[in-house]
């Protein structure tokens, strides 16, 4: 290997969740600050929360109005007599035709 290009290993590195849990661990960094660790995320504690860190959940629910009033703007369109409905085949339909 070659002398001189590896990063600083710190034994003892801080790491600071948002909750304002810390612990210690092996980095190249000397302090590291996460939103999310093992005492706060939703998977580990068994409770149902929104983990938002950039704002997704407000987009999300932005389209999702968008595309309701959109929804009552448009409804759809009524099929006539004598023709039938088109609607797209499922996976499982495609492969049972084969």
């Amino acid at each position: 290997m070659k002398p001189n290009i590896h990063p600083q290993y710190y034994e003892d590195a801080q790491v600071v969740c948002s909750c304002g849990n810390t612990f210690t661990t092996g980095s190249t960094k000397q302090k590291i600050q996460v939103e999310v660790c093992y005492k706060c995320h939703p998977f580990y504690t068994g409770k149902k929360r929104y983990i938002d860190t950039l704002g997704q959940v407000e987009k999300f629910q932005k389209k999702e109005k968008i595309a309701y009033e959109h929804r009552q703007k448009f409804p759809p369109k009524k099929v006539k007599k004598g023709q039938k409905e088109r609607r797209l085949k499922s996976l499982r339909e495609l492969l049972t035709e084969m």
